[in-house]
């Protein structure tokens, strides 16, 4: 089963979000912020899926250590703020997805489907 560590500040789309996954087949790591996400990184995991915007840590933070620890890790961005979506690439590791909110969670859990099928 494929492992997702989830990275999102807001409560309830991240109970969302991790619910959908797992519904969807994805054993499911949920974190409410960039600290947690960052202190489970040293796990096996298939896809980093994080909030850019959050406090502390950011997403972008947490991503870079991610991929410093695992090249071959799949790392989703969602995030609410169009601007920092459109930075996020120059930042962000090769390679990585940035979707923008709102956005349906069945559109998410499509995106998280195709970039495990990958």
């Amino acid at each position: 089963m494929p492992r997702i560590l989830l990275a999102e500040d807001d409560d309830s789309l991240r109970g969302f979000l991790a619910r959908a996954l797992e519904r969807a087949g994805f054993e499911v790591r949920a974190c409410a912020d960039g600290e947690e996400a960052a202190s489970v990184l040293d796990q096996d995991w298939d896809l980093l899926l994080t909030d850019i915007v959050m406090p502390g840590m950011d997403g972008i933070e947490v991503a870079r250590l991610a991929a410093a620890r695992n090249p071959s890790l799949r790392i989703m961005f969602i995030t609410g703020f169009a601007a920092v979506a459109l930075a996020a690439g120059d930042a962000a590791p090769a390679g990585a997805k940035v979707l923008s909110k709102p956005i349906h969670l069945r559109e998410i859990v499509a995106e998280v489907e195709r970039m495990m099928a990958a």
